[in-house]
């Protein structure tokens, strides 16, 4: 059937269309311009068309933070809060844990693949191959170095995931590491790493392509060494994730970021929610601790940041209303980026081709229900 939505407004994830409709065949945009003669007419009241967000960085939601326990069922559910706020593809993120964990959680997507859960564009590991001296919220007690058994273990599990992403220190684990992993089709993304500029671009050149949570639990630019932070800046092959809340990196030092980044890699938006995200839980329990949630963020009792009270659909509104940056640009770094920077062919656009997945969006960017 052929569906056709008039009234809004068509982002097409490069381009603005106005008075236009967006031509959806089954699962697939076919066109935007005049309506068929034979389609279902949708009209929608205003606002935007734009693509469906992706996010790459969903440590939980509805309740549930990925980990012990969780199960393909866990997973759904956190592509379906997520949706609520314009997600339409993320990865639940796995953070530090003990082997037997990680295993469960990876059987556990390894499931949810099969069943072509909606949403699920596969994981996201962010550990346990970290640097404590940028542990964050990390638990300590489970960093460990990178051995065969690990590569053997997302080597096999890259063949079951459609996405998979890793984040290693660059100093823990070596370039011929990262090398094999990228071999596998494993995504490697540089984090929670206190390394070199020289450390990093070894790790580059061997083959990670990405840095995670840009400035958070990374060594810093500086005069004589610009870190993990200034490698992911400097080399175009590179793409970052960014916290655009406000509260973990200041909005002056994502302007910079954003006028320095070499490319092609872009910076893209990620929301490092836990499992408050769509609750309006207070608290909730990691490997035995509790995290906080006040005044919009989550801590532990010691202060440190522990993911983020963000929705990607907030990090848009702040990308936009509070930095300032263009709408277009603001939509692609939720959108087009993340979309590229994993290989998730036909997301990220509303072109045609693309994987229908729009989302409806009012004036003030919040997300509407498509009727």
């Amino acid at each position: 059937m052929t569906t056709a939505y008039l009234g809004a407004r068509i982002f097409d994830g490069e381009a603005f269309h106005d008075d236009a409709a967006l031509v959806v065949e089954g699962s697939e945009v076919v066109a935007i311009g005049p309506a068929p003669v034979d389609a279902e007419i949708v009209r929608l009241d205003g606002g935007l068309l734009v693509p469906g967000y992706i996010d790459l960085q969903v440590n939980g939601g509805g309740g549930h933070l990925v980990g012990p326990g969780t199960t393909a069922a866990d997973l759904a559910l956190v592509c379906d809060t997520h949706a609520r706020f314009g997600v339409v593809g993320l990865l639940p993120t796995h953070i530090t844990d003990a082997p037997a964990v990680t295993d469960a959680v990876l059987a556990a997507g390894a499931t949810a693949a099969r069943a072509g859960t909606p949403g699920f564009l596969g994981l996201h590991l962010e550990g346990p191959h970290l640097s404590l001296a940028r542990k964050g919220a990390h638990d300590p007690r489970l960093i460990r170095p990178m051995d065969e058994s690990d590569l053997v273990r997302l080597e096999r599990a890259r063949s079951t995931l459609p996405h998979l992403l890793v984040t290693v220190a660059a100093e823990t684990v070596t370039p011929e590491q990262i090398a094999r992993l990228t071999r596998a089709g494993v995504i490697v993304s540089i984090g929670h790493s206190d390394a070199s500029f020289e450390v990093a671009a070894a790790a580059i050149r061997a083959g990670a392509t990405m840095a995670t949570h840009l400035f958070n639990a990374m060594s810093q630019v500086g005069n004589r060494d610009p870190g993990v932070a200034g490698a992911a800046l400097h080399h175009g092959g590179v793409w970052a994730g960014l916290i655009a809340d406000g509260i973990h990196v200041h909005p002056a030092t994502i302007g910079i970021a954003l006028r320095s980044k070499a490319g092609p890699g872009r910076i893209f938006l990620v929301s490092d929610s836990m499992s408050q995200a769509g609750t309006d839980l207070t608290s909730f329990e990691l490997n035995g601790r509790t995290i906080f949630r006040k005044d919009g963020a989550l801590r532990l009792a010691d202060g440190t940041l522990a993911g983020a009270d963000l929705t990607l659909d907030a990090a848009v509104r702040y990308a936009h209303f509070s930095l300032g940056l263009p709408l277009e640009e603001a939509l692609r770094m939720a959108s087009l980026y993340p979309a590229q920077a994993i290989g998730a062919t036909g997301l990220g656009r509303v072109t045609p081709g693309s994987v229908a997945r729009p989302v409806w969006l009012d004036d003030g960017l919040n997300v509407r229900t498509l009727p």
